[in-house]
């Protein structure tokens, strides 16, 4: 029977996609695009597979292991779950993670190989961190921003060699970045993307599963620390790095779409005596960790000032970079009390039902009388250890002090006992619980010294 589609909005005003209006209370006015805010709701939609958006060399592996959803990242499909909802889904991955050892497709990390007699000159320019310091075979998580210090792209760099580099992206595409800057300055460098695709080995059993692969030296291979090798009679770079606050590796594997089926299975072998699972990255783990993710904590409208990233903008780094002039008015404006953003980013506690999947909007939030929304939830989950959901969120600059009290506005799959949708939060400390291998800005904060955001 055909639908009267007007005669149906009539009587159910309420279901207009319309009604999702993007909330006006929320300042967003430091924003040339702003961050969409409409609460419109899960879209279960089925995702198109075809040949304009890359498949990994893994792709295929990834499906046999069980894969039932993805999302596109740098254009390329990407495993985002393997335990089906009645199964226990994401947490029971969580499980794997938290307790055993883990295998990812983490292809999308698309390698942007830099090499040349100016390699290290070249970028040292276009990062905030100091490149020289970067030893060969180690590795340095860093960001790169635009002339308005806004974040481009936060991959790992590796340096392989003295006159090489790669860029291990998040969801940016950094490629033509790279090469229109050369263009422009002329380095000595070559750019391109290079058939090298990753995998992640997280987990408190990771460490003795790269024995088993890859021998005793492993052990000594420290926090972002890269060693040669071969898996299956293939060259492979192993970092210990990773998206968890896990101890965890990646393995890098070098002309990836001709021997992806020898790592991938020869990985899954070793794995057994450990209990290894195939899983999707674990965005529960890195959020108690403070890892961000490019695209839904941080944007190319971002400042590093403004999401718990100021570490990376050094006082000491006397080369030019892009952004440096604006990067530094900014820290000056913090320092004389005058932000020039609206918003910054915290840590939230927040109460309601247990999150346990992906949110699919930016929840909003508002101060605990229940007045309109002036912030919103970047990225949410449950946490088990700490047994509440945690959030990373961005609030108005006056309402960042630890202890604030704040409500979430969450959607109905997640209210309270009482069938409430406005939950209480509060302002912690990020990261939500230690890491394995604390990052720069943790080992600081333990020294007592504090970054001024």
């Amino acid at each position: 029977m055909a639908v009267n589609i007007e005669q149906a909005l009539q009587d159910h005003p309420q279901q207009r996609a319309g009604a999702a209006r993007q909330p006006d209370t929320v300042d967003q006015t430091d924003r040339k695009v702003p961050i969409n805010l409409r609460q419109s709701g899960p879209t279960p939609v089925e995702m198109l597979i075809s040949t304009r958006v890359r498949k990994s060399p893994y792709w295929h592996l990834a499906y046999e292991a069980g894969c039932w959803r993805a999302t596109v990242y740098n254009r390329m499909y990407h495993p985002r779950g393997y335990v089906r909802p009645e199964h226990g889904g994401a947490m029971v991955e969580y499980d794997s993670l938290v307790n055993d050892v883990t295998l990812w497709n983490v292809a999308v990390e698309r390698q942007i190989q830099v090499k040349g007699p100016d390699a290290e000159r070249f970028v040292n320019y276009v990062i905030t961190r100091d490149a020289t310091k970067i030893k060969p075979m180690r590795g340095k998580y860093v960001i790169l921003c635009n002339e308005d210090g806004g974040i481009l792209n936060d991959p790992v760099l590796l340096r392989v060699a003295e006159d090489e580099f790669w860029f291990s992206l998040s969801d940016s595409d950094l490629e033509l970045w790279l090469r229109g800057v050369n263009i422009g300055m002329g380095f000595n460098v070559s750019i391109a993307e290079i058939d090298v695709a990753p995998v992640q080995i997280q987990g408190p059993k990771s460490e003795a599963l790269m024995v088993d692969l890859f021998g005793e030296s492993v052990r000594e291979l420290p926090f972002y620390g890269l060693m040669e090798g071969q898996v299956a009679g293939h060259d492979v770079i192993v970092s210990q790095t990773g998206f968890t606050g896990e101890k965890g590796y990646e393995i890098y594997l070098k002309d990836a779409t001709k021997h992806a089926e020898d790592l991938w299975y020869t990985v899954l072998a070793a794995g057994v005596p450990h209990n290894l699972r195939v899983i999707a990255p674990a965005h529960h783990r890195r959020i108690a960790a403070g890892i961000l993710s490019w695209g839904q904590d941080v944007d190319a409208e971002t400042l590093p000032f403004q999401c718990n990233l100021a570490y990376q903008v050094p006082r000491n780094k006397d080369a030019d970079y892009i952004g440096k002039r604006r990067l530094e008015e900014v820290r000056g404006q913090l320092e004389a009390g005058r932000p020039p953003f609206t918003h910054t980013m915290v840590g939230i506690r927040f109460g309601g039902g247990q999150v346990t999947d992906y949110a699919n909007d930016f929840w909003l939030i508002s101060r605990p009388d229940g007045g309109a929304a002036e912030g919103y939830v970047t990225s949410p989950w449950y946490s088990p250890e700490l047994e509440t959901n945690i959030a990373l969120a961005y609030v108005p600059f006056d309402q960042r002090a630890l202890g604030t009290r704040l409500l979430v506005h969450l959607p109905v799959e997640y209210a309270g006992a009482d069938g409430s949708t406005e939950v209480e939060a509060e302002v912690v400390e990020v990261p939500f619980r230690p890491s394995v291998n604390p990052n720069a800005r943790e080992r600081a904060r333990a020294k007592g010294i504090d970054f001024a955001d």
